[in-house]
């Protein structure tokens, strides 16, 4: 098994689904750095953090939608959900930052594991 496969399989992401759709492992890790180096996550912390809901939005739609592209299901389930909280356009973010805590999570236990793959 290779380090991207094990990375995948770390984060409980269906990595045979993704290379049919990619057709290579090294488009897959090529993609994969170009996720690690993408400021989607970093937008959506600062825009929920200044209480900027337009920017929030776009940024978990991006991410919400990499993570789609990447077979990270781990992560695109609860951008998924923020970013429809989102799509609502709140005047209050309280929701919206309790939503942010588990893609929080999610995307450091992704990121970890592809740095590590990488």
């Amino acid at each position: 098994m290779s380090a991207i496969e094990s990375a995948y399989n770390q984060v409980g992401a269906d990595f045979n689904d993704v290379l049919r759709r990619f057709t290579s492992e090294e488009l897959i890790v090529r993609f994969a750095k170009k996720f690690l180096e993408d400021g989607s996550f970093e937008q959506l912390g600062e825009a929920l953090r200044s209480g900027n809901a337009d920017a929030a939005f776009l940024a978990s739609h991006t991410l919400k939608g990499v993570a789609q592209n990447m077979g990270f299901t781990g992560l695109y389930e609860p951008s998924n959900a923020l970013t429809e909280e989102l799509r609502a356009k709140p005047t209050d973010l309280t929701r919206a930052k309790e939503l942010f805590e588990p893609v929080e999570a999610e995307y450091g236990k992704t990121a970890e594991a592809l740095r590590a793959a990488l």
